[in-house]
């Protein structure tokens, strides 16, 4: 497998770090924009060398499709928990059964099992703790099922079939 030429990690690191100075400004005003290119364009003369993802080889239209999908998918799967979370805080009759469980994943790159465990702690009612080879700690709010299985899959099974895709 050939490395991905400096000049892709540029463009790369350039994209990623526009999209985020985007997302982070939430302005769509010329003036921010012009400045979100000229910062990018500077930082990712110093930082591209850095970025783990080997440029623009791991990027395929069907991966991108994903993570558009993904991402309004994993908002929506956040609102819900936000409501649980809500809804046990206002209701002391709402049950709660607080304990840790350990749940598996097929993911096989740092980068897919660091999404899987960030989309875990981001979404209300669970925290990951530790990630090991294969496996996750996680503490959940309300443990509907002990076994490695059933924790699994109410945890990870929303949201392991796009990073898979995302991620290979």
């Amino acid at each position: 497998m050939e490395k991905a030429s400096k000049f892709n990690r540029y463009v790369f690191t350039v994209i990623v770090l526009y999209v985020s100075w985007i997302l982070i400004t939430a302005t769509t005003r010329t003036d921010e924009l012009i400045v979100g290119i000229i910062v990018s364009l500077l930082v990712a003369i110093g930082t591209y060398d850095y970025l783990s993802i080997q440029g623009l080889r791991h990027l395929s239209l069907k991966r991108l499709w994903f993570l558009v999908i993904y991402i309004p998918y994993y908002l929506w799967q956040v609102i819900l928990a936000n409501f649980d979370m809500a809804y046990r805080v206002l209701a002391p009759s709402m049950p709660i059964k607080p304990g840790f469980v350990i749940v598996h994943t097929d993911l096989k790159t740092d980068s897919g099992k660091l999404a899987l465990a960030n989309s875990i702690t981001l979404t209300p009612g669970t925290l990951t703790m530790d990630v090991k080879d294969d496996k996750l700690l996680v503490h959940w709010i309300y443990v509907k099922d002990r076994t490695i299985e059933g924790a699994t899959h109410e945890i990870c099974g929303r949201f392991e079939g796009f990073l898979k895709v995302i991620f290979g």
